[in-house]
Parts: C-alpha cells; sequence; structure tokens
C-alpha cells in the first residue's frame, strides 16, 4: 500500500498522497444553487485526500439537471464556496471544482431556473430522473443551435475563472456519464449535421473548445478533465469508442491531468493510458460488475503503472478518515445507501472516524 501515500503533482497542483476522492453529488446545496456550512463540514472532514474532486457543480442555470445541486455562475454562489475552498485547505487538502452540465438529463420540475433541458440533438434519455413528488420521465431537449453553443463554452470558462475565485485549486470538466458533453461525443446522442455532428472530428469539438477555453481561462496546468469511455450510464452508447477517445485525447491541450471513470474494459483503459502523455486519475473498475473502489484495487493500479493517483468514492463518503484506515487496515464504516442524496447531516458528516 505504500505506493498510495506516495506524493505526486498533477500539473499545478501537489499531492501529498494518490488517493483521490471521486466527485459524489449528494444535493445538499440550496436551491438556489448555494454551497451550505454543512458542506464546508464534509469537504473539510475528508481533507487528508490528496485531492478531493468536489460534486458536479453546474456552469450555468441550464447546466442544472438535479435538486438541490451547487453552481458557480453567480455572486452568491462563488461567495458560497469561499468557506468551503478554506476549509479544506485549513485541513491541509487541496480541492477542485468539478464542472458538469447536465445536458438532457433532468426535468424542468427539479429546480427554480424550470429551464428546458437542451442537448447536441432533440433526443430524449430513456429512464426517469425522481422528483419530490416520485419519478419523472425525462422530457425531449432543445437542440442546441451554434450560438448557443458558443455561449455554453463561455459559460464554462467563466464558471473556471469563478472556481479560481471562490479558492479552488482548479477545475475538472466533466465529459463523461451521460451528460452534457459526452452527448456530443457519441452517436447516440448527436445526430447533428453542421459543425458540431456527424465525423469524430466534428463530435470532439465541443469538448475540445471547452477544454481549449477553460484552459485559456485558469491556465492548462491547473484543468482536468474527465471521460468514461464505454460507459452506458444515462441511456448512452458508442458506437466507435476507441477511435472516439483516440481522436479526443488528440485534440485535448496538455491539461493537468485526465480522469478516467473505468467502465468494465480495462483493454480500452489501457490504450488511454498509452495514448495520453500527461498524469491520469483513474476510477478502476475492471469488470461491469465490479463494486466500489478498494484500497486493494486501488495499490494494483498504481503497481502496475496503469494510473497516477485512483478516486475512491464510497469508501471516502463513509470514511472521512479514509487515509489514516488504509494506514490501518482499516475497519472501514458501510455506507448508507439511503443518504445519499439530499438530507440533513445524517448519512453526511456524521460518520464516525476510527478513533
Amino acid at each position: 500500500m505504500s505506493t498510495l501515500f506516495e506524493p505526486v503533482t498533477l500539473g499545478k497542483i501537489t499531492l501529498s498522497n494518490r488517493l483521490v476522492m471521486a466527485p459524489m453529488s449528494r444535493n445538499r446545496a440550496t436551491a438556489d444553487g448555494e454551497a451550505t456550512e454543512l458542506m464546508a463540514t464534509y469537504y473539510a472532514q475528508r481533507a487528508g485526500a490528496g485531492l478531493i474532486v468536489s460534486e458536479g457543480v453546474q456552469p450555468s442555470a441550464v447546466g442544472q439537471g438535479f435538486m438541490n445541486t451547487p453552481g458557480l455562475h453567480s455572486a452568491a454562489q462563488v461567495s458560497s464556496w469561499m468557506p468551503v475552498a478554506d476549509a479544506v485547505h485549513h485541513a491541509g487538502g487541496r480541492i477542485v471544482a468539478q464542472l458538469m452540465h447536465a445536458g438532457r438529463i433532468g426535468h424542468p420540475s427539479l429546480y427554480p431556473s424550470g429551464h428546458q433541458s437542451v442537448a447536441p440533438s432533440a433526443i430524449a434519455a430513456a429512464g426517469q430522473c425522481f422528483g419530490p413528488d416520485g419519478p419523472l420521465d425525462y422530457p425531449v431537449p432543445h437542440a442546441l443551435t451554434a450560438d448557443e453553443i458558443a455561449a455554453t463554452v463561455r459559460d464554462f470558462a467563466t464558471a473556471a475563472r469563478n472556481a479560481v475565485d471562490a479558492g479552488f485549486d482548479g477545475v475538472e470538466v466533466h465529459a463523461g456519464n451521460g451528460f452534457l458533453l459526452h452527448q456530443f461525443l457519441s452517436d447516440r446522442t448527436n445526430h447533428r449535421t453542421d459543425a458540431y455532428g456527424g465525423s469524430l472530428d466534428r463530435r470532439v469539438r465541443f469538448t475540445r473548445e471547452v477544454a481549449d477555453a477553460v484552459s485559456d481561462a485558469i491556465g492548462a496546468d491547473r484543468v482536468g478533465l474527465r471521460i468514461s469511455p464505454g460507459n452506458p450510464y444515462n441511456d448512452m452508447a458508442e458506437s466507435d469508442t476507441a477511435e472516439l477517445y483516440d481522436t479526443l485525447l488528440a485534440a485535448l491541450p496538455p491539461l493537468a491531468y485526465l480522469h478516467v471513470m473505468e467502465a468494465g474494459d480495462r483493454p480500452r483503459t489501457r490504450a488511454v493510458r498509452e495514448r495520453w502523455q500527461g498524469a491520469l486519475i483513474l476510477n478502476p473498475h475492471r469488470t461491469p460488475d465490479a463494486g466500489p473502489v478498494t484500497p486493494e484495487t486501488a495499490a494494483e493500479v498504481l503497481e502496475e503503472g496503469l494510473a497516477d493517483a485512483v478516486g475512491l468514492g464510497a469508501l471516502f463518503l463513509a470514511n472521512p478518515d479514509l487515509p489514516e484506515r488504509i494506514r490501518a487496515g482499516g475497519p472501514y464504516n458501510a455506507v448508507d445507501e439511503s443518504t445519499f442524496y439530499g438530507g440533513d447531516h445524517r448519512g453526511y458528516t456524521d460518520y464516525p472516524t476510527a478513533s
């Protein structure tokens, strides 16, 4: 396990260890998308991670897809994040804001803006989201115009500047898990015939433009990008996964890191590792039915050289002092799944430390 506790540098961000707290939506922001004192406590408790990647943060009002998720597009939201970043830094940690535009995933009844979901094409996602009164079918989204795409790129850049102003050490752009950037990448969800659809080069264009704009805004050495090759989450599919991600990686600027959510395809992960020249964080799931990442799994991929740091989700959620517990060989708190999304401090800031 010693490799887990070696320092590593991702661009401009120095990590004291290679344990990364993976981004996890917890739906405990205010209805207006502001971070809270409880959120500051939650993240500070977990500052022993080499790096914390925040829950998904919408870069614009239209980017919101779930209830009570935080934003970085208003002055009040920026101010609300300052105590969170300060608390993490005071505890010796590092934290980046994950900028996540939900795209077609969402429902107008879930957020104050009541906006229509947007996507590359007017194709509704199969499945349902959950509202206060029960399940809701995903609606048909509005297909973004070229001008709206350009405005969305600017939204990401502005949100990145806002994140730095709020005290974050950088940002991670979410281009996976079936959200907006991933929707542009996939030929299942992108049926456009303009400069943003059709060929591989055109389908990766939006993600490339976002990565370039965010890098120009705050410096590429403070920017990460998350991808999830082959991940079917949120009704996604890719007919050309290998070629798609080869094309994307070749188009990206030299970012601080690439963050890969592995979806049961280890050969594809190895191919990404070979093609990406920079630092790589891996959330490893060797098989489609693999459970939460364990310390043993994390150590294995580091020893193999498959990643420079490893993302762990559920274990960090339930164990605020996870690095210390790993050093001691456990024990680990069990996760209370009933408190994952929304609620108060229960199942959020009240998980006990080993001491």
